[in-house]
């Protein structure tokens, strides 16, 4: 058994692969102060809600992107799982090749991505994007040449600036209306939230594909990704558990290693 731990900026999402399958999912909110204890007994419960125990899991995998959790996460999955975990960083073996300035600066979770979904679509140019506290675009090409990306803020931060910044607007859900022309002012931030975010994501795919010159395939995962799906057009694949698989596949390349 397999247990994978991605760690953003809003939640930490966790996963228990038996073999090829995923056998169980879950999502917490990411606290910087959040203790070891604390994620070792929530690490205990998921396994007994599976029906497992500490010593049915032999390989863990980590991703994070907040540097102020990891000790903590380090030291919980040590203690829930005995087990040393691999952590995705600087001289993991990923089968990419990364051309940006500075490699160092590229977020564990984007590499993840990237080694995922070069997995599902070998041998093409490709477009990844992930929907999470910030949205983010990543470009590689058909030889799994990571050439770098865009970050725009995400959908939930956009609604809770409107909410924080505009008195007199108020907080909604995140949802799409029925048409892009609200009547009412919780259907105007709902169609800008969705429709026009779908075209800012459109636009930045049709512009990056350009760039690359080579029509790319687009593969989009996040916990967020469900509010665009349907209306951006140039979204070929939804994955949401991409970032899951790619914490697999860097396990299994790195733990001989």
């Amino acid at each position: 058994m397999l247990a994978v731990m991605d760690v953003g900026n809003s939640n930490t999402v966790i996963g228990l692969y038996e073999g090829e399958d995923l056998r169980g999912h879950w999502r917490i909110v990411s606290e910087a102060h959040r203790t070891e204890d604390e994620l070792r007994i929530f690490l205990h419960m998921f396994l007994h809600q599976e029906g497992l125990a500490a010593h049915d899991v032999t390989g863990c995998c980590i991703s994070s992107v907040v540097p102020p959790l990891n000790r903590d996460v380090l030291a919980a999955a040590r203690a829930a799982f005995g087990v040393e975990p691999i952590m995705v960083g600087p001289g993991l073996k990923t089968g990419l090749t990364i051309q940006v300035e500075n490699p160092k600066e590229v977020g564990a979770d984007r590499i993840v991505n990237a080694v995922a979904a070069v997995d599902a679509f070998p041998d093409v140019p490709l477009i990844v994007l992930d929907f999470g506290t910030a949205t983010t675009f990543d470009a590689i090409t058909a030889n799994a040449e990571y050439r770098g990306g865009v970050i725009v803020p995400g959908i939930a931060i956009s609604a809770d600036a409107l909410f924080e910044k505009c008195a007199k607007l108020p907080r909604v859900e995140i949802s799409r209306p029925p048409n892009v022309i609200g009547r009412d002012t919780v259907t105007h931030i709902r169609s800008g939230l969705t429709y026009g975010y779908a075209d800012l994501v459109d636009g930045l795919i049709t512009r990056m594909a350009e760039e690359m010159g080579t029509p790319p395939t687009v593969v989009a995962t996040g916990g967020l990704v469900e509010a665009v799906a349907g209306i951006a057009r140039r979204i070929d694949h939804i994955d949401p558990y991409l970032t899951l698989k790619g914490l697999k596949a860097l396990y299994r390349r790195n733990a001989k290693a």
